[in-house]
């Protein structure tokens, strides 16, 4: 029997973690992305990172990649979950990150209590410790590996 979605592990994909998958086809993103399509890691975003996705890809940056947008929205669609944004901690328990723009990946992640926040982003890599007390990991494509079950 399948595992309800909203009891599997969760993870957080900063925009750069997106497009990693979707547009660069980094093979680091490789096992992240079978564990969430095959279904056994649940991916969770808000509507403001969604917008930043579309914001991103349409600044033409990106056009020498050739990206597919139709496979990107269906990717979005049929694999992530979407979530209201949480309403902002108070200034004591809330995670500053230096960049505004990271900051909802930081919330999000803190009050989905997500098991990871795949990120390559630098102001969000130096939260890795802190976040790591709310039971969140920090880290780039390449450190994810799935988690093992115990016998």
């Amino acid at each position: 029997m399948r595992t309800p979605a909203t009891a599997l592990p969760t993870v957080i994909l900063d925009t750069n973690a997106v497009l990693d998958w979707l547009v660069f086809r980094n093979p680091e993103f490789k096992p992240i992305a079978a564990a969430i399509v095959g279904g056994d890691l649940r991916w969770i975003a808000t509507p403001w990172m969604r917008e930043e996705l579309d914001q991103v890809l349409t600044r033409g940056h990106l056009d020498a990649w050739l990206h597919d947008r139709a496979d990107i929205d269906a990717h979005w669609s049929q694999h992530c979950t979407m979530q209201q944004a949480p309403a902002p901690a108070g200034p004591p328990g809330r995670l500053r990150c230096s960049d505004p723009d990271d900051q909802p990946f930081i919330d999000l992640a803190r009050a989905a209590g997500a098991r990871w926040l795949i990120s390559r982003d630098r102001a969000v890599l130096k939260l890795a410790r802190r976040l790591r007390e709310h039971g969140v990991a920090v880290i780039p494509p390449g450190a994810w590996r799935p988690l093992v079950e115990a016998g």
